[in-house]
């Protein structure tokens, strides 16, 4: 009765070495060429605009805030923007007047961007 399930035993270990290899092998090879020693780039500020390691209630600028919503903007355009281009003689033309519909609602999301001046960077 046992015999039936080791092929199921064998596969749950392949893939269990399959996973931890590249882990093991990453952790290696990291021991081994890598530095001990933290670099001081990057401790440095990275795209957040404040040290990395300080009081986590500080205050952050707003524009990293409009930059984000400027990235989704664009993000969901794109995410949605190529599908529809494939599909734009199945849909018709209410698919569309939809897509219009859409694309005016991000123009509209990327003129408030561009009027608060989330464009323009010191």
């Amino acid at each position: 009765m046992l015999e039936n399930y080791f092929p199921i035993l064998l596969f749950i270990a392949v893939a269990i070495s399959v996973g931890a290899a590249p882990l093991v092998l990453g952790r290696g090879v990291s021991l081994l060429l890598g530095t001990h020693r933290p670099d001081s780039e990057k401790l440095s500020p990275y795209e957040c605009g404040f040290e990395a390691f300080e009081d986590a209630r500080m205050k952050f600028d707003v524009r990293y805030y409009l930059v984000a919503i400027l990235f989704i903007i664009f993000d969901l355009e794109i995410a949605f923007l190529f599908p529809w281009a494939v599909s734009l003689k199945e849909i018709g033309l209410l698919g569309f007047i939809s897509m219009m519909i859409f694309l005016a609602i991000l123009v509209v999301g990327f003129i408030y961007e561009w009027m608060k001046g989330a464009l323009e960077w010191e």
